[in-house]
């Protein structure tokens, strides 16, 4: 399918006052405008990345009101119940919390709920667990902020809630706990509003060891592998968290990220992409189709054998995972060539019998990127559907919903995901409206596949240098997007040569300088012929082969 090119224009009196200012090259200088950076002193901070330019935990709405009461708790040696989500982030603040109470000397349990058996968030039987165990205090991690029954049900059973969130608050309106520490909430003068679960857990645990011999710090690689893992905007103080974490990560000091890393191969520098796709895959397996608590075992064991079993058990339920996603795509899209008309579907809506709730989302991703329509899969069992919905950019997934809410038993989301549950024979109708709902008002445009390109330069600008200093502005994710590049009017001077299963690599030149490209999925593009001109879009890096140094292109879109 062909890309629409967005190209950033440039601005050559910021990108001189940021090169000469900081002795870098106008590439760098541009790209840091590009993420709205436009003065050095900002700059500066940008790529220094200090864990010092963080703010202080203190100035989160009900901060000190959260410290007091787990304080007292921990004095009083009352139980406490950390409740966390099933996804990477979820998992990664509930092991940062407890431990981190631990070390206080805190009795303390976790909890994860099922995600086919109970969904996210605070549930009532939970409750009613923690309640037959004597909690008098619970705190949840990455989730609670519209748990408005839930609190009060505890509340009434004399638990205390201190409520840890991100998410977005409902109407301005939070639910009636002890404590809400959300940097959303409107009268919150927290001046980052984007971290992570994670990163509030560990904002927690910051403002709870003021004043003690331990250090927040010692967490920091949970922190990034949560934040990243979580597709949480790589901006401000969630890139110099993630930053700081990653090097963290790469000490291998935590045993069960060890096991982890040394089962998934990964040998060398781990980075924000192994993160995304290795690690993070691993985790988040075990809340799709396996037991959360076996991944809150393996991120706080201290034993390093019994680290590895488990750690293999996370690989294996994740290739478990990877079939189940795979067996399911394959139904799905010869569904699409039996049920979707292009012309007239611009929402693809699939239903299956036996899809497994735990991944469908995954596989709604995976279509969505392929036609680039938005696409909901629904899982059926009896008369009822759970679906799962992924979008694309310019179309507000749950805005169309709202506009279908008549057809659904009960749905949720925003802008990009969405999940609905709904009755099975309503599933046609449901697809009929929401295809007739987007003809309405929708441009076509939004339905051809966008590639944002940073910069055009020459090839010849492109130096060991120059790419080191786009390096700098890892770690690269969500607002923060590795930089792609392009140059025109380039000659493909030898190849293709195939590469791997699906990938050719060409040589490329500009008259002045001539380099390798590379791309590991050929379907992606025609393939160029030797002698041919053509527009290259890429990620530059240096490729080190057998000790000899060269400028590698990865392909992104050719033309």
């Amino acid at each position: 399918m062909q890309k629409i090119w967005r190209t950033r224009g440039s601005d050559p009196e910021i990108q001189n006052g940021l090169s000469s200012a900081l002795n870098i090259s106008k590439v760098t200088a541009q790209l840091l405008a590009n993420r709205g950076i436009k003065t050095a002193e900002v700059a500066s901070d940008f790529l220094k990345c200090s864990l010092a330019s963080c703010h202080n935990p203190f100035l989160l709405k009900d901060m000190e009101k959260a410290v007091s009461r787990i304080k007292k708790a921990v004095s009083a040696e009352e139980l406490i119940l950390i409740y966390g989500d099933y996804d990477v982030d979820g998992m990664t603040s509930v092991t940062v919390l407890y431990s981190a109470l631990k070390k206080l000397g805190a009795k303390c349990e976790t909890y994860i709920p099922n995600r086919i058996e109970e969904g996210y968030g605070l549930n009532s039987s939970a409750i009613k667990k923690a309640h037959k165990l004597g909690v008098s205090l619970i705190i949840t991690v990455d989730c609670g902020i519209t748990s408005f029954n839930e609190v009060a049900q505890a509340s009434a059973l004399n638990i205390d809630v201190i409520i840890t969130d991100h998410h977005e608050i409902l109407n301005s309106k939070v639910p009636a706990a002890h404590a809400v520490i959300n940097p959303l909430q409107n009268d919150c003068k927290y001046p980052f509003k984007h971290l992570a679960g994670v990163g509030l857990a560990y904002k927690l645990v910051k403002a709870l060891y003021e004043g003690t011999p331990h250090f927040a710090e010692d967490f920091l690689d949970l922190v990034s592998l949560g934040t990243v893992a979580d597709i949480a905007p790589l901006v401000g103080e969630n890139r110099v968290l993630a930053k700081h974490g990653l090097d963290e990560l790469n000490r291998r000091e935590r045993v069960g990220l060890k096991a982890l890393m040394d089962v998934a191969n990964l040998d060398g520098t781990v980075s924000a992409g192994h993160i995304g796709f290795v690690l993070g895959p691993r985790i988040n397996a075990m809340g799709r189709i396996g037991s959360p608590q076996k991944a809150i075992e393996l991120l706080l064991h201290t034993d390093e054998a019994a680290a590895l079993e488990i750690a293999k058990i996370l690989s294996t339920e994740n290739k478990n995972r990877q079939k189940i996603e795979a067996k399911i795509l394959d139904e799905a899209l010869a569904k699409v060539e039996r049920e979707v008309n292009f012309k007239h579907h611009r929402v693809i809506v699939l239903a299956g019998e036996n899809w497994h709730p735990g991944v469908i989302g995954i596989v709604a991703s995976r279509i969505a990127d392929r036609f680039y329509r938005p696409t909901i899969l629904i899982s059926l069992d009896g008369k009822l559907g759970k679906g799962s919905g992924r979008s694309i950019e310019q179309f507000h997934l749950f805005e169309y919903l709202l506009r279908c809410k008549d057809l659904l038993v009960g749905f949720g989301g925003h802008e990009s995901a969405c999940g609905i549950t709904i009755e099975k024979d309503k599933i046609p109708e449901f697809t009929e409206m929401i295809n007739r709902e987007t003809a309405k008002d929708v441009d076509e445009k939004i339905f051809s596949p966008k590639l944002d390109i940073e910069m055009d330069i020459p090839l010849s600008a492109l130096t060991e240098e120059v790419i080191k200093e786009i390096d700098s502005l890892a770690p690269f994710g969500a607002e923060n997007p590795k930089p792609v590049l392009s140059s025109r009017n380039v000659c493909i001077k030898d190849g293709p040569r195939l590469i791997g299963k699906s990938g050719f690599k060409i040589w490329v030149t500009d008259n002045r300088v001539t380099c390798e490209a590379i791309t590991f999925k050929k379907n992606n593009f025609d393939m160029p012929k030797t002698g041919s001109g053509v527009d290259l879009a890429y990620v530059p890096s240096v490729n080190n082969w057998q000790g000899v140094r060269s400028i590698q292109l990865e392909l992104k879109d050719i033309r």
